[in-house]
């Protein structure tokens, strides 16, 4: 038996990734990856390696899922190593627990090799910080579920001081937007699209949720950021007002009764 590696892409940037990444991806027999891979990640794994694509485009998957885990076990039984190179990090929204139980199932050894994960290189791109002390106080990672169930779920979680960053939004923005006005959020909450954040060709549209529902949909891979954190980009003075409102709440909460 070889051994299977779960590797993350990162956002695209070659030179983002991890130098265990790389050199996996240099001594790799086979090497099975997603359809959003950019073309210069996938142009650094070693020619003798054996390429499988089986990734998902624009909602046609080439491979379901078991057949995907049934590759891997199968992979290791003739290769030494092999790599399962994922975009992103494996351990977010990446399926890692899907392909790591029929592993343990078959006593396949493996690794996870993380990546840098789409909302860091998304952030990063845009100049956004997720978590300014002054405007948030948490982050909530999620997708956009077009389940009743699953928006209700994640609704609970939102409030004004949270940072939102939405995986996969789908080609559907007017949707998106929606659902978070219908969680609490206020329609000239800022957000900010990232189409192929970190990459050549990356794409930021700032506008509000208001906006947001009448924005063409941008290049997968994409996602959204919504939040007071946004506004930084725009006008660094609103998020000053809101820091100085928070703090004079703050210190009404302390005043001697």
């Amino acid at each position: 038996m070889g051994k299977v590696f779960l590797v993350g892409a990162g956002p695209g940037d070659p030179e983002l990734l991890t130098i265990k990444a790389v050199r996996l991806l240099q001594s790799a027999n086979i090497v099975l990856h997603d359809s959003l891979v950019s073309p210069e990640i996938l142009a650094l794994i070693s020619p003798r390696a054996q390429l499988i694509d089986v990734g998902k485009r624009r909602g046609f998957r080439l491979l379901s899922q078991e057949d995907i885990n049934s590759l891997l076990v199968a992979s290791a039984a003739s290769h030494e190593t092999v790599v399962r190179l994922k975009g992103g990090d494996p351990m977010l929204f990446g399926r890692a627990a899907e392909e790591i139980q029929p592993l343990r199932e078959a006593s396949i050894d493996f690794e996870v090799v993380p990546g840098i994960s789409a909302a860091f290189g998304a952030a990063a791109a845009a100049k956004i910080s997720l978590t300014d002390r002054r405007v948030a106080c948490n982050v909530l990672f999620t997708t956009f579920s077009r389940s009743a169930d699953a928006r209700a779920l994640a609704a609970f979680s939102l409030t004004p001081e949270t940072t939102v960053v939405i995986y996969m939004p789908g080609p559907q923005y007017n949707e998106v937007s929606q659902w978070l006005l219908d969680a609490g959020f206020s329609p000239d909450m800022p957000c900010q699209v990232i189409s192929k954040a970190t990459q050549r060709d990356q794409s930021l549209l700032a506008t509000t949720l208001a906006g947001l529902a009448a924005l063409a949909p941008l290049p997968a891979p994409a996602l959204v950021l919504v939040g007071r954190v946004v506004a930084s980009l725009r006008d660094p003075s609103t998020v000053s007002a809101w820091h100085e409102s928070a703090s004079a709440a703050e210190r009404d909460l302390h005043l001697p009764s």
